[in-house]
């Protein structure tokens, strides 16, 4: 996760816009989470054609037909697979030894020349068996790009007299953040172009972007190798220059005091990539001197600095997976101390607001599900003077919200489904705002000022595309700012969504949303492409994800799998999913699958799962646990080696992790998380088709998990299927960077599912 504030609609900075819920401080780890970029992963779940050329109008022409033969599989039988020299290397823990063949594929200096020459091996392999849909990636590239607007811009808002938005240039990766004074008419000021940012770079995210209070300066945090360190430049708006200083090792956590003459920043600990000190910048010095603020000794919390929506006040959150503390210091007195809203206490999460004078509280103190308190600064740290606004509810959880000097404004889940609830601070209004359609996703958007009477909203679905509205509180009139256009003939009546409940096998109720095209009969025919996530509290929502459309014209069944690890029904929905309880993640995946098969929902023979990150830990797992549910898995950049790593704290972000997994170096976590760990359960058996993707660079989880994993896969399955792995040597955990450049990762992938599923244009 960025701690720059972003806009879902463009996936670019907001300038100023505070959003972070409970648990959107995993260090950088969900790019897309709560602003809204819901893992770059998600952005994969996109599906192409197998024809040449691209089609003019995809929906008139929709007609799948089967090809008869599998041409991944005819040819992975005709090539000699790569496979890695055997090195056993030992390890011992509670009585227990694991032997590990290929522990010698970890190089953490990335440079060992037997570990590249593997590497580049497996990509030689990959692109061979490609090599019979290597048309169709192209092909579907170009499909999925041309429906990208390319004048897509963000929505402007006003912030003390300037308007700020982000743009795109036809054809261009990297978005452009403007601004223009006074109104939208008056002449545009660029103040960071990416394209010209990112020249001479193979990897470029613009992590972090701050504008000074008085509009002149702007700090930016930059990462040019994927892995999430960045270096931190001030651009100078008057003279059009940056000034000398370059500050590097850092987060992309940025912000100013109210003066402008500092800028408040976290330092990263190279081994662990921990951002774990705060530190103090006093504009115009070259940054040796930067002053030490606060180092946080737990190495098992992840930190981030915001300024909050009222601009009174810096926020230090400190976070790990079910506690929080946010220490403040007034923006105006930037030589002050930080000092605790509320002090630690274990198991207690809350997140904070502030208007009107006061702080709104997001707290599972004695709720489970949240509730919304509040408070004055001076009484904060005693939670017997926190008054109840919003109580909680089994029925209802509170998932992040905005205060404003008059109102309220509360993003829920109801019913597995997010809500906007807006209450008027004097009582009269409370009511959610209206959505038309019944799976669909909204969500409070940047509302960057806390004195205004109206509110912007987004609403999106499966098939819906985003939109931003905004409502006038006072008399209740809306109006669409702005929706996405999606080109190519697109048009939401050709599709149809829905959302169901499916029972697992403890009898619990598995949300599940479903997308297909109108003249796909839900009769047992059809492929399908099953996704989810479920972990860290982490939703997999109905979002609408225009890539997915060419899976829908080609007669696949889109499927999330709402299952538990995420919060989709409530906080207990997450914690059935985690430490102890994480094996109900993999059979929820595995029962929502199988239901969907008998029922004659979806074709039993061409059924493909998909997931990344956490989530392909979860492909690990069900390849391992129901191979035969599934003709082909897609497991992207794949924490699959859950014991060793969790083993290891000079991994990167290990120790944040022992709340969600479990510490191995207790005896019943080793050997509960033994019992799923993808790597160590590989056994002799057929697995379906497989596509392992990875990134030399990756932060999150190590290039070497996923290699050793395939390594493993190929000298003891007992299968003929294709088993393919990618490695990205320029980029990390999110793969590829640029807007038109990461969907060459994803036209790989899903042009070996369509190939898998037998289907041409």
């Amino acid at each position: 996760m960025s701690f720059f504030k972003t806009d879902y609609l463009l996936g670019s900075m907001s300038f100023g816009h505070y959003d972070i819920d409970a648990k959107s401080l995993r260090n950088d780890m969900f790019i897309e989470r709560q602003s809204m970029r819901i893992q770059l992963l998600l952005l994969v779940s996109s599906v192409f054609l197998l024809a040449c050329e691209p089609v003019s109008d995809p929906v008139a022409q929709w007609e799948p037909k089967l090809t008869g033969h599998n041409p991944l599989n005819i040819a992975s039988n005709l090539l000699e697979q790569p496979m890695p020299e055997k090195r056993p290397h030992e390890m011992t823990l509670h009585g227990h030894t694991r032997i590990d063949e290929y522990f010698w594929l970890r190089d953490d200096t990335r440079k060992d020349p037997q570990v590249l020459a593997y590497l580049e091996e497996e990509n030689a392999y990959f692109k061979k068996i490609m090599e019979p849909v290597a048309s169709l990636q192209e092909t579907l590239f170009e499909e999925m790009t041309a429906r990208l607007d390319p004048d897509e811009s963000s929505v402007p808002y006003l912030k003390s007299g300037y308007w700020y938005f982000s743009r795109y240039e036809p054809g261009h990766e990297y978005a452009i953040h403007a601004r223009r004074k006074g109104n939208m008419e008056a002449k545009e000021e660029i103040l960071l172009d990416g394209n010209q940012r990112a020249q001479g770079h193979e990897y470029y995210q613009l992590s972090g972007l701050e504008v000074s209070d008085d509009h002149r300066y702007v700090a930016i945090a930059e990462d040019t190798t994927g892995r999430r360190i960045n270096e931190i430049r001030i651009f100078d708006s008057q003279s059009g220059e940056f000034l000398p200083a370059v500050i590097g090792a850092a987060s992309g956590s940025l912000a100013w005091s109210a003066d402008g003459q500092y800028l408040f920043y976290l330092r990263k600990n190279l081994e662990t990539l921990l951002a774990y000190q705060l530190m103090r910048h006093q504009l115009g010095s070259d940054g040796s001197g930067d002053v030490l603020v606060y180092e946080e000794s737990d190495n098992t919390y992840y930190n981030a600095v915001v300024r909050s929506r009222s601009g009174e006040f810096i926020m230090l959150i400190h976070e790990n997976t079910d506690t929080t503390e946010v220490q403040l210091l007034d923006a105006g007195d930037p030589l002050g101390i930080f000092k605790p809203f509320l002090p630690r206490e274990t198991g207690h999460e809350y997140d904070i607001d502030h208007a009107d004078g006061r702080f709104f509280v997001r707290t599972n103190w004695n709720a489970e599900n949240f509730r919304v308190m509040t408070v004055k600064l001076a009484d904060s740290a005693d939670k017997a003077n926190w008054k109840e606004v919003i109580p909680h509810r089994e029925d209802a959880m509170v998932r992040n919200l905005q205060a404003f000097d008059k109102w309220l404004v509360v993003g829920e889940r109801r019913d597995g489904l997010r809500k906007v609830r807006v209450m008027a601070h004097d009582g009269s209004m409370d009511r959610y705002l209206d959505a038309d359609e019944e799976a669909s996703v909204m969500w409070p958007s940047s509302n960057v000022s806390t004195d205004s009477d109206t509110i912007r909203y987004g609403f999106s679905s499966l098939i819906t595309p985003n939109q931003i509205w905004e409502i006038d509180l006072n008399s209740g009139a809306s109006q669409l700012l702005k929706a996405d256009r999606v080109l190519g003939g697109f048009s939401s009546d050709q599709y149809r969504t829905g959302w169901m409940m499916i029972t697992a096998r403890d009898g619990s109720q598995v949300p599940v949303s479903l997308a297909y095209h109108k003249d796909v009969k839900l009769n047992g025919a059809a492929p399908a492409l099953v996704y989810a996530y479920g972990s860290y509290g982490s939703s997999s929502d109905p979002w609408f994800r225009n890539s997915i459309i060419s899976l829908l014209d080609r007669g696949f069944v889109y499927v999330i799998a709402h299952i538990r690890g995420g919060q989709e029904m409530g906080r207990a929905w997450y914690e059935d999913g985690r430490l102890m309880n994480k094996k109900n993640t993999f059979t929820d995946f595995i029962d929502v699958s199988k239901v969907l098969q008998q029922k004659s929902i979806i074709d039993p023979a061409r059924t493909y799962a998909m997931g990344g990150s956490a989530g392909g830990l979860l492909m690990g797992a069900v390849a391992n646990m129901a191979p035969e549910l599934y003709h082909g898995i897609v497991a992207a950049v794949p924490f699959v080696d859950v014991v060793t790593t969790m083993l290891d704290e000079s991994i990167p972000l290990t120790t944040g992790e022992f709340n969600e997994w479990g510490n191995p170096k207790n005896k019943d976590a080793y050997e509960y998380m033994l019992s799923y760990s993808p790597y160590d359960q590989v056994s002799e058996q057929a697995y379906p088709n497989m596509m392992v993707t990875t990134g030399l660079h990756d932060s999150q989880v190590q290039y070497f998990e996923p290699a050793k994993w395939v390594a493993r896969l190929r000298d003891r399955r007992t299968d003929s299927n294709s088993l393919i792995m990618h490695t990205n040597m320029d980029a990390g955990h999110g793969g590829a960077s640029g807007r038109y450049r990461r969907y060459k990762e994803t036209a790989q992938e899903f042009a070996f599912l369509v190939g898998l599923a037998g289907l041409e244009h």
